[in-house]
């Protein structure tokens, strides 16, 4: 709980906690089906955001760079397989 408040899930209790929103877990974190590109230029910006944090706010920068660590690597689409209908052909 805080200020009287239940956070749910670790979303909601970053949002209460620290005054970020999911938008900001998801720029250090991913999300499924990025490109690589996508991811590249992601992470480009967590790191100027990371490096103006840890000039202005420690704890939020801390929680910035444990969010890079748990971040399941790497985040890829998955892979579509088709498979082509098998027909056999029986001679008469």
């Amino acid at each position: 709980m805080i200020a009287g408040q239940t956070a749910l899930t670790e979303d909601e209790f970053a949002e209460l906690a620290l005054g970020v929103d999911s938008a900001f877990t998801q720029l250090f974190t991913g999300v499924p089906g990025e490109s690589e590109a996508e991811r590249n230029a992601r992470m480009d910006a967590a790191a100027g955001i990371l490096a103006d944090l840890r000039r202005e706010d420690s704890v939020l920068a801390a929680f910035a760079e444990r969010l890079l660590m748990v971040a399941p690597a790497p985040l890829r689409r998955p892979a579509v397989i088709r498979r082509r209908a098998s027909v056999e052909r029986v001679a008469a």
